[in-house]
């Protein structure tokens, strides 16, 4: 069962870390493998300690991440008119 997760967490840096034209694909993908490491983390400590207060730190830092991104990618809509990476330069100001 364990190695389902970690086949699953291999598809996500797989699909990161291929070439995308999106923005929101990559933010979704991340977004994957973030939930995937949280159920590997969920199933370590209840197989382990059963604390699960590390849990609840990890989807904090999960939420935050997903805004974060969020608000990079609705200040790149606004600014460029779409999310492709390749509309604007990333060596720009």
């Amino acid at each position: 069962m364990v190695m389902m997760f970690y086949f699953m967490f291999l598809c996500g840096l797989w699909v990161f870390s291929s070439k995308r034209k999106h923005l929101l694909v990559t933010l979704l993908s991340l977004e994957f493998i973030v939930l995937t490491l949280f159920i590997l983390l969920y199933y370590y400590l209840m197989m382990m300690t059963g604390e699960l207060y590390m849990t609840m730190f990890f989807l904090s830092f999960a939420v935050c991440e997903g805004a974060l991104g969020l608000s990079i990618l609705v200040s790149m809509i606004r600014t460029h008119g779409n999310d492709f990476f390749n509309s604007f330069g990333l060596l720009q100001c």
